[in-house]
């Protein structure tokens, strides 16, 4: 089950549960995204269905939920992708819009995950796979609305895993920040910059965080993936000199976050209404040139056990051949 799933990384995932064999549900709002991701995952040889949902209602998601059991099966993985935010200044965003960033980027989750957990508890098996940011760590200016969702999102997360254990139960819930990622929200993004929104770079393209995705569903043991060294760089700076980074971010998070191009003031966004009702936009924005296709990092992390496990018995090997040398 991943929500958002008519583009950018929840298509991505949706196409490589696909490939694996895995049925799939696909739920976002946007009716012509969501026919396409159907007929890729069908191409691929799997049941699937997808259903057009507002993650921002809970019954509507809660009836989703319980179509999608009907027509394939049990829930065993729910991966809650879906996004919406506003590029402004924090004085530049209307209530009614703060609002329903952090229903859709926040609450969606919420809902969704109560969806979810409805179904697998009674089962005592399952995993929730919430798609983080590096911003749930550290907030950037011109996206507070989303930062706060973000960060509101890595609390009660915390607060839901412990919760999870004390029960006992197997059912697991895993989070995966991201680093920058090359879709198309940056063409239809809500924005009041004057110029056109872009990612910070260093920009990655959605399949290296589908992989990582469908790494955390398989091992949700562990509470959080980070994919991405810019993701690890950011987290590492925040936790050791974040008045640093605040004065960092102030003198450059403007410009990062803009192309050279003017804002058309005429260009529609999806904060309310979906922009791929009509046309497929697929899983990339417009940055392919310069987007990464692999994540070292993040294969680096999700190993990061015997790595360690390798560089301690190399540092021993080198030691003692040291301590030989000088006997």
């Amino acid at each position: 089950m991943i929500s958002g799933a008519s583009a950018g990384v929840g298509r991505a995932a949706a196409r490589a549960f696909a490939a694996r064999g895995d049925r799939v549900a696909l739920l976002a709002r946007g009716s012509a995204g969501l026919d396409a991701a159907l007929a890729e995952a069908r191409e691929a040889g799997v049941r699937a269905m997808a259903v057009t949902v507002d993650l921002a209602d809970p019954d509507a998601v809660e009836r989703a939920a319980e179509s999608v059991e009907r027509a394939l099966g049990p829930i065993d993985v729910w991966v809650n992708a879906a996004l919406a935010s506003v590029f402004a200044p924090f004085m530049e965003i209307s209530p009614a819009d703060f609002r329903r960033v952090t229903e859709v980027s926040y609450l969606g989750y919420v809902y969704a995950t109560r969806a979810a957990l409805r179904r697998m508890l009674p089962r005592d098996r399952g995993c929730v796979v919430q798609v983080g940011s590096a911003i749930a760590y550290r907030g950037i200016p011109l996206q507070s609305a989303y930062s706060g969702a973000k960060h509101a999102l890595q609390g009660w997360h915390e607060a839901l895993r412990c919760e999870l254990l004390h029960q006992r139960t197997a059912v697991r819930c895993t989070m995966v920040q991201l680093p920058a990622v090359n879709t198309p929200q940056f063409d239809w993004v809500r924005s009041r910059l004057p110029r056109q929104a872009r990612p910070v770079a260093p920009v990655y393209q959605p399949e290296p965080i589908a992989r990582a995705i469908l790494y955390a569903a398989d091992h949700p043991g562990r509470r959080e993936y980070r994919v991405g060294a810019s993701t690890v760089a950011t987290l590492l700076a925040n936790a050791v000199a974040p008045g640093l980074l605040d004065r960092y971010l102030a003198r450059t998070g403007w410009d990062s976050q803009q192309t050279d191009r003017p804002r058309d003031l005429d260009d529609p966004d999806n904060l309310w209404t979906p922009q791929d009702a009509t046309v497929d936009h697929g899983a990339h924005g417009r940055f392919d040139p310069e987007a990464h296709a692999h994540a070292p990092q993040a294969w680096a992390d999700r190993h990061r056990v015997p790595l360690a496990a390798a560089a301690l018995l190399t540092g021993a090997v080198l030691a003692a051949g040291l301590r030989r040398r000088q006997d």
